[in-house]
């Protein structure tokens, strides 16, 4: 009997990786192909060439190929999963227009509505404007139609990364609803592109036929082409099934199916989400964002380049780490736990704040580090950095529970910093709740098998596939010592940062131009 498996497609910021599941969810093979996150062709600028995502879509599947025949030649289904609000202007052959301006980007369009008339005086009585006024500007659509008139003219769609990659599979214009996540018309509670009279329609107005048909996930949307098929190697006309972001993927690859459990994502962007059936803001005039299970919502609560910062300690701090991991073959984060061995919970009184950039909820938000001492030593300012990022996420996993009037009773764990045992230890400490950890830290292409295998028909419904095809592979229970000192330091101190440092906040932009407004 033929073995049948799943190709996952996870796009990333950084890298490309093609994965074959079984339908047991277990990880049979993985290659990936590393680029550059961005390339910046001015100060706050980040774009990127598509094709770099669709040529390494081909030169990591041929790569399994060569090296694993037998289980290419038995891929019975294929799912993508990728970045989220990194867009792609095509023309009517999919041909990309202008290079993607990645998620990352920072320029700043001028509001196209909202700023007069019976509409701005709602939203200024609501107290909105400043919310309102800064989508607009975050909008690419927005900044492209008022800066690059003819792109926008000769745009034939304007597609999410996931959109790209599935019409290079399948020649045809189709994505998953899940991964219409971005400042795009896209009406969140009935999941479904917004209507002509609707205020998001008017915020982001990419007309119709410019958008992509889109397909709840778990169902087919196209097959692989002949020509696609003889550039990767896939077997040709395989199906390709609607998934969704990364950040849903991988909340569903986590086992995550209802609103009793979290997925803290411990990425490039943090992320704290849940699953619902019920539609509810964690924070007001903020929608959650379609799940990969139809019919269903992912409240979130993101820190913007939450565990970059990891990245960043790297580059400034841990030149000497860095060094050492590579010549013994190993990751530097595997060196960086020291830092955690070596001090205690607390960091000695060192607290982090983890905003790089203002949000809905702290339109103001800059990062904060206070408490510095003569004790304080590098290995505390890396512990103060993670405890920051926990008690970050813990704020938004309360805004989740009071919104949703519900009660979280465990969390699951993923993303790269994730791999930290002690990191996942000081998680569970803040959170005071028991932490799983799934088997593979591949968890955005476990959730796309998940769909995948349930949109060939291997299983009847997507929480059937996700009980057979996730499992947590480690436990973390709370240290009642270690949750007694953090549960001091959120409620008096951290919770209170903001607010006592956002007037200075607003002087240190008024005097130094930064962030530009």
């Amino acid at each position: 009997m033929t073995e049948t498996y799943l190709l996952s497609i996870d796009c990333g910021t950084q890298s490309l990786r093609a994965l074959v599941f079984g339908l047991d969810g277990r990880l049979l093979a993985r290659e990936q192909v590393e680029y550059p996150p961005y390339v910046s062709p001015g100060p706050g600028l980040a774009e990127q060439d598509p094709e770099i995502y669709w040529e390494s879509l081909i030169q990591a599947c041929s790569r399994l190929g060569r090296k694993e025949p037998g289980l290419i030649a038995g891929i019975s289904g294929i799912g993508v999963t990728s970045q989220r609000a990194t867009m792609i202007n095509v023309d009517d052959k999919g041909k990309p227009l202008r290079p993607a301006i990645v998620w990352l980007d920072q320029r700043v369009a001028k509001p196209v509505a909202g700023t007069s008339g019976l509409v701005g005086m709602g939203i200024r009585l609501a107290g909105l404007q400043k919310q309102i006024t800064n989508a607009q500007a975050q909008a690419k659509c927005n900044w492209i139609r008022q800066n690059q008139e003819s792109v926008w003219a000769d745009t034939h769609k304007y597609l999410q990364v996931s959109g790209f990659l599935n019409y290079r599979l399948t020649n045809g214009f189709a994505d998953a609803v899940a991964s219409q996540i971005g400042h795009l018309p896209f009406d969140y509670k009935k999941q479904e592109w917004a209507g002509p009279w609707t205020l998001t329609r008017r915020f982001f107005p990419v007309e119709n036929d410019k958008l992509p048909r889109i397909v709840p996930s778990g169902e087919i949307l196209g097959r692989v082409h002949p020509a696609a098929a003889e550039l990767t190697g896939l077997p040709v006309n395989t199906p390709v099934v609607a998934c969704g972001s990364d950040k849903g993927c991988e909340t569903l690859g986590t086992g995550v199916v209802d609103q009793t459990i979290v997925s803290l994502s411990f990425g490039t962007t943090a992320t704290v989400q849940t699953t619902t059936d019920r539609y509810f803001e964690a924070i007001p005039f903020m929608p959650p964002y379609p799940a990969p299970i139809p019919g269903c919502y992912n409240p979130e609560v993101e820190i913007f380049r939450g565990f970059w910062m990891i990245s960043w300690f790297k580059k400034e701090f841990a030149h000497k780490e860095v060094e050492t991991a590579k010549s013994l073959g190993v990751a530097p984060e595997e060196l960086l736990n020291q830092c955690l061995d070596r001090t205690e919970p607390g960091a000695m009184g060192l607290m982090v704040q983890p905003y790089w950039g203002p949000g809905l909820d702290h339109p103001d938000g800059k990062g904060a580090m206070i408490g510095f001492g003569d004790v304080h030593t590098r290995d505390h300012v890396y512990r103060a950095v993670i405890e920051g990022l926990g008690f970050a996420l813990l704020e938004g996993m309360e805004k989740i529970q009071a919104k949703g009037r519900v009660k979280v009773r465990q969390a699951a764990l993923s993303g790269g910093a994730s791999q930290s045992d002690a990191i996942c230890q000081i998680a569970a400490d803040i959170f005071n709740l028991p932490m799983v950890k799934a088997a593979t830290h591949e968890t955005s292409g476990l959730g796309a098998a998940v769909l995948t295998a349930k949109g060939i028909g291997a299983y009847k419904s997507i929480r059937e596939a996700a009980g057979e095809m996730t499992r947590p592979v480690a436990r973390f229970t709370p240290n009642p010592d270690h949750v007694a000192v953090y549960k001091a330091l959120y409620e008096r101190v951290y919770k209170r940062m903001y607010k006592a440092l956002c007037p200075l906040y607003r002087e240190i932009q008024q005097i130094t131009g930064y962030p530009e407004k």
